[in-house]
């Protein structure tokens, strides 16, 4: 355990931010790209690269690479990650602690995105939900400060699979946010009064259901692949097996959800937001003006497939190689419209996955599934034995653990009690710690990297009034319903399978190389916004200047 710690202390200290100068770049890309791959374990490239030939080759061969990249915070979910590539900090400062969390002032569970004020447009004939934006978001992206510094004359489009990831990539303005939502592709208002003309006119020419009845199968020989196709603890996608090929619907069929729910889970909705992003690139135009613009793309389909494989899964490998293609063909295109050299390129994830725990166990590792509603039972049963019979905890999301209005603060006042609630939420199985919200202060050291890296990862008065951490290789689930509760695995912890991912660099400013020192995803955005010339001042990350060309 205690160089588990040590290690989570290593991965939990933000390097000092570096003042973000214009003096840096002698001439500014034209075009500034962020990847997001959704999911993407750093150890994925050493373990399945071997076979990549194209766009992630590229990336590691002609790019720079920082090897020891990771997150400092717990809470490693899609929309704090994104919000901290997007921003160049971390939940403490940008508010974005989880992708869902209990809201005090209303006593509802709201989204990362929800905006009642921005309805959703879409650009099908889908009904997809309420409002989004990026509200919640308390500092501005570096895609806002790029326009900005420009005099709101660069161009930022953004697109994802996920409302969350297009959003906090984009922050608060962009010509273009797109998601797919409920059988259609959606904007809202908060970007954009009506449906965007290049986005209308790429989803026309190529609806989705083009793909309806397509067969995912392995793109390399099964000699390339590790591990089983048929992994234990494996929960694939309803109407799908454990085992390659994988349909999606039926030819000439209808395109039921079942289609959608598998399209979105495979490597053909990754295919068709490259397409997306070379429409944007051709019609807006992008990186052919005056102006450094901003492209924004996360990748979500590796997401949905580790959830449901594994990482060690041949669905997993599979969804890699493809990408790899597919980023190809992304570089091939800024290549001839924009020019070699005339762009730069990030690539990163928004946090990693866990092995599935029982293939851990089969191993004889201690892993399991963290029951979030016995954490909270057993909060509720140490509360009446204090206070009597009635409701006394809200909610828990992930590692945060709210209770009833005003409950935390009559519990502080007895600090015996305090300490029962906490020790009887700790006999639950899988749970490592809790930890009093109180203690929390992302501008105070401490010794103690678990506080460290919770501290980094909450927000004051988002957060809940306990923190609990589960056990390494032990992922939270709701319940404990038959058949096994949730997916096969998760994220969301603070441990390196879930902080540890990719942070590739290339292009215009980009000296390549390996490089060894310890960086995070928030270096990203300081990085290219020295790059490009401006000034990021509300970055905690720094710029990652041994990585810059003089």
């Amino acid at each position: 355990m205690r160089r588990l710690l040590g290690l989570i202390l290593a991965l939990s200290i933000l390097a000092p931010a570096s003042p973000v100068t214009t003096s840096a770049a002698p001439a500014a890309p034209r075009l500034v790209v962020m990847l997001v791959v959704d999911q993407m374990r750093n150890d994925y490239i050493d373990d399945y690269g071997a076979s990549w030939a194209h766009g992630l080759r590229r990336l590691l061969s002609e790019g720079a690479r920082f090897r020891n990249a990771a997150y400092p915070y717990f809470n490693t979910v899609t929309c704090a990650g994104h919000a901290t590539i997007g921003t160049g900090t971390v939940p403490a400062f940008h508010g974005i602690i989880l992708n869902q969390w209990w809201h005090r002032e209303d006593q509802r569970e709201r989204s990362c995105t929800d905006d009642p004020s921005a309805p959703t447009i879409p650009y099908g004939s889908g009904q997809p939900g309420g409002g989004h934006s990026a509200t919640r978001l308390r500092v501005p992206t570096f895609a806002q400060t790029l326009d900005r510094a420009q005099g709101d004359r660069a161009h930022v489009v953004t697109m994802s699979m996920k409302a969350r990831s297009a959003i906090m990539l984009a922050g608060g303005h962009a010509d273009a946010v797109t998601w797919f939502e409920n059988r259609t592709f959606a904007t809202s208002a908060a970007f954009s009064p009506a449906r965007v003309a290049f986005v209308q006119k790429f989803i026309g020419a190529s609806p989705v259901e083009r793909d309806l009845g397509k067969t995912w199968d392995r793109l390399l020989p099964l000699s390339a692949y590790k591990y089983t196709d048929e992994g234990e603890g494996e929960e694939p996608t309803k109407g799908w097996t454990r085992a390659f090929p994988h349909q999606l619907g039926a030819a000439g069929g209808e395109a039921s959800d079942a289609f959608y729910t598998h399209w979105a889970s495979s490597p053909f909705a990754d295919e068709y937001l490259e397409r997306m992003a070379e429409a944007a690139i051709d019609a807006v135009p992008l990186g052919q003006g005056t102006a450094t613009d901003y492209l924004g793309v996360s990748f979500s389909a590796l997401d949905s497939v580790g959830h449901k494989f594994g990482p060690r899964s041949h669905e997993v490998q599979d969804m890699l190689a493809r990408l790899d293609v597919t980023i190809g063909r992304l570089l091939d295109h800024l290549d001839a419209r924009v020019g070699r050299g005339k762009y730069v390129v990030a690539l990163s994830a928004d946090h990693g996955v866990a092995v599935i725990p029982e293939q851990l166990k089969r191993e004889g590792i201690d892993a399991g599934r963290a029951i979030m509603n016995a954490a909270s039972a057993r909060a509720q049963s140490a509360l009446v034995h204090t206070f009597g019979p009635g409701e006394y905890v809200a909610r828990m999301d992930y590692t945060n653990l709210f209770l009833m209005p005003g409950i935390f603060e009559r519990l502080t006042r007895q600090g015996s009690a305090l300490e029962a609630v906490m020790k009887a939420i700790e006999g639950t199985p899988g749970v490592l710690r809790v930890i009093d919200s109180r203690v929390l202060n992302p501008n105070a050291g401490t010794s103690d990297p678990l506080v460290r890296a919770a501290a980094l990862g909450e927000f004051r008065g988002r957060s809940g009034d306990f923190i609990v951490l589960p056990r390494t290789n032990w992922i939270w689930v709701a319940d404990d319903g038959t058949p096994a509760p949730g997916d096969a695995t998760t994220h969301g912890t603070g441990y390196p399978y879930d902080t540890r991912v990719p942070l590739l660099l290339l292009g215009a400013g980009v000296k390549p190389g390996m490089y060894e020192g310890a960086a995070t995803p928030a270096d990203i955005a300081p990085t290219l916004a020295r790059i490009c010339g401006v000034a990021l001042p509300t970055a905690s990350g720094r710029s990652l200047d041994e990585a810059i060309a003089r």
